[in-house]
């Protein structure tokens, strides 16, 4: 273990271009207000709402949770949803890791045991995308037991791209591509919510067994969808 908050040329938060790049040291706290105008920063200031407590919120950092690779962790599903770039050093050299391969597992990433994470760079969303996201936990501050991010892209009333993540409920933040297809064909909220719990393959645990985590997970997919699609 070692400490990185001595270095303070890991301490940014910027918007360059039609990316959003956040230093190994900026905190939870920093989202508490959209840092970056459109869905993007819609999107992140709804999040770090759920994220543990405000204290917590001070200490903890964006890249802490990308880097720990929590299954239940809020902004590891916003990577998936956004396809985040993540950057790690190594002595060897610089490489960017995909958010789509990045995640292997509970606490398990493509990091090497000698890289260490120095930036997170997510796409700034145009206006033409619409976010959503829901989250069940049994105490506020409580890991999630399962939680749903969800992004569309419209042109004029005509659905054009949908993305939709979920955490909390597999071994990893994934993506629901059956979801993605059934809303770009026309289905409703409801029958892509319904396209998730039919996809999934929950954990277990002594918070919630398989079939419970199915049908949360679906009622909250359905909750964010309509979020979305209300332009909320």
């Amino acid at each position: 273990m070692f400490d990185l908050n001595g270095i303070a040329e890991l301490d940014f938060l910027r918007a360059e271009g039609s990316v959003l790049r956040i230093g190994a040291l900026a905190r939870h706290a920093a989202f508490h207000r959209s840092v970056v105008a459109g869905p993007t920063g819609a999107l992140l200031a709804q999040v770090v709402a759920h994220i543990a407590h405000y204290p917590i919120r001070q200490r903890g950092t964006f890249v802490g949770s990308v880097a720990h690779a929590d299954p239940a962790s809020e902004w590891c599903v916003v990577a998936r949803l956004l396809e985040a770039e993540i950057v790690a050093r190594s002595r060897r050299g610089q490489r960017v890791l995909p958010a789509s391969s990045y995640f292997q597992g509970t606490f398990a990433t493509a990091l090497q045991p000698d890289e260490v994470i120095t930036e997170v760079r997510l796409p700034v969303l145009d206006p033409s995308w619409r976010t959503g996201f829901s989250e069940f936990s049994r105490r506020v501050g409580d890991f999630a037991i399962a939680m749903t991010a969800v992004a569309i892209r419209l042109d004029g009333r005509k659905l054009r791209e949908a993305r939709v993540a979920i955490g909390g409920v597999e071994d990893r933040p994934s993506r629901c591509a059956q979801a993605e297809a059934v809303l770009v064909q026309g289905g409703s909220a409801a029958d892509a919510a319904r396209a998730v719990a039919a996809a999934v393959k929950p954990m277990e645990d002594l918070h919630a067994d398989a079939a419970y985590r199915k049908d949360l997970v679906r009622a909250l997919t359905q909750r964010a969808l309509e979020q979305a699609l209300g332009g909320t």
